[in-house]
């Protein structure tokens, strides 16, 4: 989203409170951004207005955004979050019961949907995990398209998509701690391909598995870091283009790596 001052591209806005408008941390300010409703920001305290709470109606679920960043606090999950974790590894354990008619054992199935599991949920609650360090409010939730997405790649040989859901984070940061947040995920994939690469050269038994474990998750973080839209490649990349290189270079190796070891 841009900032309705300056222009600038802001992945987490600051929505005033008092013109509803959404801004860069530079003119999150009322006096910053000339606000037209100047007079409510120097009303005396007990007239000001009650926190925003706004319906994500695409994701339904509901966000309340506060005037000021909450304090870092631990880790939590709660019980909506849970339902939702729950239908998404049902999900995704679907796509490796899809996928066993490329397996040569069928005893290594339970193992290929181990692997796949850890992949996507592990991914996913590292943005968790240092979001919610560093105070925001972040929660994994099912989302219809993606849920739509991964069902249909169940039905497919082919075509397949691992995207049931997304940890949803919201509060006020620079891109110095979007970044942070972006990385993590990509990070957890290339030390689990590095791991499995090991595991494969290791064990001759089950190394088929292992290898096929070490390309999806070294391809997951190839596709993150992408530097484009949504993608963490991309927050990554405002934050420090060095820490993107570093990230995409590394999982760029292990996915021709895996190529090799595979075919």
């Amino acid at each position: 989203m841009k900032c309705q001052k300056c222009q600038k591209e802001v992945f987490l806005p600051f929505r005033c409170p008092y013109c509803g408008g959404y801004f860069c941390p530079e003119h999150r300010l009322p006096e910053a951004h000339e606000c037209p409703n100047m007079e409510l920001a120097w009303a005396p305290k007990e007239a000001a207005p009650m926190p925003i709470i706004q319906k994500q109606k695409s994701y339904e679920y509901t966000v309340t955004y506060l005037p000021v960043q909450t304090a870092k606090r631990k880790v939590y999950f709660s019980a909506k979050e849970v339902k939702h974790l729950t239908i998404a590894a049902l999900l995704v354990s679907g796509i490796g019961l899809s996928s066993a008619i490329y397996l040569m054992e069928p005893g290594s199935l339970a193992l290929f949907i181990l692997i796949i599991l850890a992949s996507f949920f592990i991914h996913e609650i590292a943005h968790k995990i240092i979001a919610q360090r560093e105070g925001f409010w972040a929660e994994f939730r099912l989302t219809f398209t993606g849920a739509l997405l991964t069902i249909l790649s169940m039905l497919s040989p082919f075509f397949k998509i691992i995207s049931p859901g997304a940890v949803m984070i919201s509060g006020f940061a620079d891109n110095e701690k979007i970044g942070k947040i972006a990385i993590a995920g990509p990070t957890t994939n290339i030390i689990l391909s590095t791991v499995l690469f090991l595991i494969a050269f290791l064990l001759p038994q089950n190394n088929l598995i292992f290898a096929i474990g070490a390309a999806f998750n070294a391809w997951i973080a190839l596709f993150n870091l992408i530097p484009f839209g949504i993608l963490d490649g991309f927050k990554i990349f405002l934050w420090n283009k060095k820490v993107w290189a570093s990230a995409f270079t590394i999982s760029l190796v292990l996915t021709l790596i895996s190529y090799k070891l595979i075919f």
